[in-house]
C-alpha cells in the first residue's frame, strides 16, 4: 500500500503534494513501482495533529481519487479517514477501501455507513485521539489487549452489517503506543494473522526507528528501519504493508521470497 497524503501536516511528507496533479503523478508512479493499492489521505492523523473539517478533508482527497481513475489507475484505492461523509464521498469517487485510525468509532453512523458502503474497511487500534494518543500510554499486557480490542470491534462491525471477509485489523503502530509497546506487537503479529483476519501494518519511518537509532532524527533517515520492520511483518503473515518508500519495499519483499524459495 503506497501512500498518498495530500496534507499540509504529515509528520514525513506534509505539504510535499501541494496540488491534485501532483498527488495523481506521484500515485501513479508508486504504482509504476510496485504498489498494490493506494491510501488517499486528506487528514494528517500524526501525534499532536490537530483535526480538520469534513470538507477540506474532502477537498484536498477526492479530487485525488477522481483523478487516479482518470488516469487508468484501475486497482484499489483507500481513503484514509475517520468521518463517514469522507468515506462516503470517496466511494462515490472510486474507493474501494476505507481505512479508519478510529475503527468505526469516530461518529454515530460510523457503522452504518460502512455496511451501506460494502467497500472493505481496516479497523486500526489505537489509543485516544491523535492529538493527545501519544501522552504516557499505558497497559498491563500490550499485545492481548490490542488483539482482543480488535477482534472484539470486529465482532461490533460484523453484527452492525461488514461481511467478514471486507474486514482488515491493524495493530495501529505508533498510535497511542511506546516503542516498546510498537516493538512486542511486531513481534508477535503472527498472533493476530493467525485470527483469520488479514492484517494491515504501518510502521513506514515512524518514531519507533529513531527510539533504536537516536541518529534518525529525521523521517526520511528511517529507511532501513522501515524495511527492516516491512520483512519481519511479512515474515509473520501481514497481507498489506503500508510504506512511504514503494521501490525500495517491494525489492526487498521481492528478494526475501526469492531466498524463501531458494532454501529447503
Amino acid at each position: 500500500m503506497g501512500i498518498v497524503n495530500v496534507t499540509p501536516d504529515s509528520f514525513s511528507d506534509g505539504g510535499r503534494l501541494a496540488d491534485v496533479e501532483a498527488a495523481v503523478a506521484y500515485g501513479l508512479t508508486l504504482t509504476e513501482q510496485g504498489a498494490d493499492i493506494l491510501d488517499v489521505g486528506g487528514e494528517s492523523t500524526r501525534p499532536g495533529a490537530e483535526p480538520v473539517d469534513a470538507d477540506q478533508e474532502i477537498a484536498r482527497a477526492i479530487p485525488v481519487i477522481e483523478g487516479l481513475r482518470l488516469a487508468g489507475w484501475n486497482g484499489p484505492v483507500s481513503i484514509d479517514t475517520m468521518k463517514p461523509q469522507v468515506a462516503r464521498a470517496a466511494v462515490a469517487a472510486g474507493a474501494t477501501m476505507w481505512n479508519d485510525v478510529s475503527a468505526l468509532g469516530h461518529a454515530p453512523d460510523g457503522l452504518e455507513t460502512a455496511a451501506s458502503l460494502g467497500c472493505d474497511v481496516v479497523l486500526m487500534h489505537m489509543r485516544g485521539q491523535p492529538r493527545t494518543m501519544q501522552e504516557a500510554p499505558v497497559y498491563t499486557d500490550v499485545v492481548p489487549e490490542v488483539f482482543e480490542w480488535l477482534l472484539a470491534r470486529a465482532r461490533v462491525v460484523m453484527a452492525a452489517g461488514v461481511a467478514r471477509e471486507r474486514i482488515w485489523l491493524d495493530p495501529g503502530i505508533g498510535f497511542g503506543k511506546t516503542a516498546d509497546h510498537n516493538l512486542a506487537l511486531t513481534a508477535h503479529l503472527d498472533r493476530l494473522t493467525a485470527t483469520g483476519f488479514p492484517v494491515l501494518y504501518g510502521a513506514s519511518r515512524k518514531r519507533t526507528i529513531q527510539s533504536i537509532d537516536p541518529t534518525a532524527t529525521d523521517a526520511g533517515d528511517r529507511l532501513g528501519g522501515s524495511l527492516a520492520l516491512a520483512l519481519e511483518a511479512a515474515r509473520r503473515g501481514v497481507s498489506i504493508i503500508r510504506v512511504h518508500d514503494v521501490r525500495e519495499t517491494v525489492q526487498a519483499l521481492k528478494v526475501q521470497a526469492a531466498v524463501a524459495d531458494a532454501g529447503p
